[in-house]
């Protein structure tokens, strides 16, 4: 069997065990959960939206967190807990069809998503201790930057845009190094999607080898950091049960654009993304300013 179909076939195991401990889990504390777990038509929706676009490269934390806020799709502390154990599916649809439709070297795939994985895992504690606005502010201005190169090389003034499918030597460490604090700052909510791309087109690949890695790596990431609010009960079952079923319907419908989508346009929408990404950044971080402005008075 090829190496990467052995990865493929070890996230769906993955995948298949993680949805089995959320239905024993929640079979034996039913009574965490009170009325109907039958989904709400807007939760639904919410949730095609934003994997969606969250399958185009966007990315769906955002997106969710603001569309459940406006509309009141559940209790603002079950934001976080919800969107982890309700996308887990979603996401994995999203890395097995990545995967296997788009070629990509398979030591860069395992390298980077490995590296993220074990930041993740390594990171928990040490990111405890970062300012999460500092990072964001950080973040946001570092992407803004790398944006202005990515137009630069897509005007002719810079350097070529990448067509590569893999890295080796000192890129391959980059790359490895940069995807290690990625998975840690996801620890703080710091999205992985919009960086990566970035990283992927700065290092010279093609930009469409990006949705096999970042999506590979939030989807080896996702199950066991979800199975903490699982346990606790963190989460509103309603809505996770929405975004279980939209999810990765959205994704099915989504996938196929990605690879229709003609390389020189496809450099528009990671540009598009990255910007969204350093402007949601930037945004959070101001908005948690006035918050400890305002808790400070």
């Amino acid at each position: 069997m090829a190496p990467k179909n052995i990865l493929i076939l070890l996230l769906i195991v993955i995948a298949i065990a993680y949805h089995a401990y959320w239905y024993f889990t929640e079979r034996q504390q039913r009574h965490r959960h009170e009325g109907t777990i039958r989904p709400r038509p807007l939760a639904l929706g919410v949730a095609f939206v934003a994997n969606f676009f969250d399958t185009l490269g966007i990315g769906s934390y955002a997106t969710t967190t603001s569309m459940s806020k406006l509309w009141k799709i559940m209790p603002d502390e079950k934001i976080p807990g919800t969107l982890n154990v309700g996308y887990v599916l979603a996401t994995v649809v999203q890395a097995v069809i990545f995967m296997t439709i788009i070629e990509v070297d398979f030591v860069t795939l395992i390298s980077i998503i490995g590296a993220a994985v074990l930041g993740a895992f390594l990171g928990a504690g040490v990111v405890a201790g970062f300012s999460r606005r500092q990072v964001q502010v950080g973040m946001g201005l570092a992407l803004l930057a790398a944006s202005a190169l990515m137009i630069l090389s897509m005007s002719g003034q810079g350097p070529a845009p990448g067509e590569a499918l893999g890295l080796s030597g000192m890129k391959l460490g980059i790359a490895v190094g940069v995807s290690m604090v990625l998975g840690a700052l996801m620890m703080l909510g710091i999205g992985f999607y919009g960086p990566c791309l970035i990283m992927i087109s700065l290092l010279g690949m093609d930009p469409r080898v990006s949705y096999p890695i970042m999506m590979g790596a939030c989807a080896f990431l996702m199950p066991s950091g979800s199975i903490q609010f699982i346990r606790k009960g963190s989460y509103d079952l309603r809505t996770a049960m929405a975004f279980l079923i939209a999810g990765p319907l959205a994704v099915l419908i989504a996938a196929p654009l990605v690879d229709a989508i003609p390389l020189y346009y496809l450099r528009f929408l990671v540009l598009a993304v990255v910007l969204y990404t350093a402007v949601r950044m930037l945004q959070s971080a101001a908005q948690e300013k006035a918050a400890a402005a305002a808790a400070a008075v």
